[in-house]
């Protein structure tokens, strides 16, 4: 039914309990896994004539922020090669991460978009917005919302 998903990670906790959880679908499956880590884009400071020597240039703040997207998406590479799944890893740079999300599935030619919900509801998710939810209304792709009430372990 689905031959590539595509799983992303923030990196909390929900975030890699459901990436886990899209590991063990994607060998259910038969399929490979697209691992995604959408970084911040690099900001410039406001008053570009003055940077102070302690800000980091662009070229450190990209090499930094892979180190966190391998980071982040180690856990997800160690739960495929478990599972023997294909897993490809890949951190990509945006300020409107749902976005990314939808063009790197369409890039990739993903057939499912995996991933989780804090479960919040009413105002709470009014309020705070939704990478999902903004995923949900930008994709035609099918996407799979894994949705967990409470924290891992508690």
């Amino acid at each position: 039914m689905y031959r590539k998903i595509l799983i992303t990670t923030d990196g909390s906790a929900i975030s890699k309990h459901t990436a886990c959880a899209g590991v063990k679908f994607a060998r259910q499956m038969g399929a490979d896994v697209l691992a995604l880590y959408v970084a911040p884009d690099y900001q410039y400071p406001v008053y570009v004539e003055i940077i102070a020597p302690s800000y980091p240039s662009e070229e450190d703040y990209v090499a930094q922020m892979k180190r966190i997207g391998h980071e982040h998406l180690a856990s997800i590479l160690q739960a495929a090669q478990a599972a023997g799944v294909r897993c490809e890893c890949l951190t990509e740079f945006a300020d409107a991460a749902a976005l990314k999300i939808v063009a790197v599935a369409e890039q990739r030619q993903c057939d499912l978009i995996f991933m989780g919900s804090h479960g919040r509801s009413g105002w709470g998710q009014l309020l705070l917005g939704s990478v999902t939810n903004k995923v949900l209304s930008h994709t035609s792709k099918p996407v799979l919302v894994h949705r967990l009430i409470a924290e891992p372990g508690t």
